[in-house]
């Protein structure tokens, strides 16, 4: 089978593109389940989250969808079908969405905080600020560290990506270049930059292929079900499939930490800050920074 990566083709089971496994086994030993994060860079978890909650969330944000008109009302709204002329959308901190109980319950759920209370042997926190991504066909995230943007506290900081529905190849699910968190060359020179700071674009590339021939490993990734998240540390590279479908991929990235570890200060409080210059003015291109990186 074959899937679509940027705007490449690669063969599932192939060199190139793998599987994700999962961790399902070691989820009640945090020990075990720190080797496993130190080994993959990442923990596929099934079933972590109660469907229901998952339910909720999605059918909170596709009545937001359908209220905007970007949904096809040919066919079942829960489906996500893109109206023609319709885009993806990033809701990023929207409190229209992102604050919305339903959404809320669900990434601050008792199942997935107390899953990190215990891979992480402590009391534990999330930022306020939510990311809420609805991807549209043709779209897809080039490779990137999530350091780069949220990297001001503690380095022990761990992405939560969460299906909010049942996630195909075809809708374009995410991927984990493996071994990618022990390139000392990427993390020393890409892995120190800060966006608002430096005023970078941040995705490193938009070449699945140039990052294997350049830095090895394989890209890897599976398909999702209700309740499946996918856990991974600040110098895990990811990018995503290309969504080839006709409907929308609705998910979110949200992020954990211990309580007694320094904060970003732009993801927390009320009103968060966010990215404050980020594409600001001038920004310099990531061709750039590379050159000057040797990389």
């Amino acid at each position: 089978m074959k899937v679509v990566m940027a705007r490449q083709e690669f063969e599932l089971g192939s060199q190139q593109m793998g599987f994700l496994r999962d961790s399902n086994s070691l989820i009640n030993n945090p020990d075990a389940l720190q080797a496993r994060m130190e080994e993959d860079g990442y923990l596929l978890l099934r079933g972590v989250q109660l469907n229901e909650k998952v339910l909720a969330a999605r059918e909170m944000i596709i009545r937001n969808m359908a209220e905007i008109d970007q949904l096809d009302t040919r066919f079942p709204l829960m489906d996500a079908v893109v109206k023609e002329g319709a885009r993806g959308a990033f809701h990023g901190g929207s409190k229209a969405l992102t604050r919305d109980p339903a959404f809320l319950n669900l990434v601050e759920s008792p199942e997935i905080m107390g899953f990190f209370a215990n891979f992480l042997k402590a009391e534990v926190l999330t930022f306020d600020y939510k990311w809420l991504r609805l991807v549209g066909p043709g779209d897809f995230t080039g490779a990137h560290y999530d350091i780069v943007y949220m990297g001001r506290g503690t380095p022990n900081l761990y992405t939560c990506w969460t299906p909010l529905g049942d996630v195909s190849y075809d809708l374009g699910p995410l991927a984990i270049l493996s071994g990618s968190h022990r390139i000392d060359r990427l993390k020393q020179t890409y892995g120190t930059m800060d966006v608002d700071r430096d005023h970078v674009t941040g995705a490193f590339s938009d070449d699945p292929n140039e990052m294997i021939e350049r830095f090895g490993g394989q890209w890897q990734t599976g398909e999702f079900q209700m309740g499946d998240v996918l856990i991974f540390g600040m110098f895990t590279m990811h990018a995503s499939l290309t969504n080839t479908s006709n409907r929308f991929r609705l998910t979110s990235d949200t992020r954990y930490q211990r309580a007694s570890e320094p904060v970003d200060e732009r993801w927390i409080g009320e009103n968060p800050m966010a990215h404050y210059a980020w594409t600001k003015g001038e920004t310099v291109t990531m061709e750039t920074a590379r050159k000057q990186w040797n990389i």
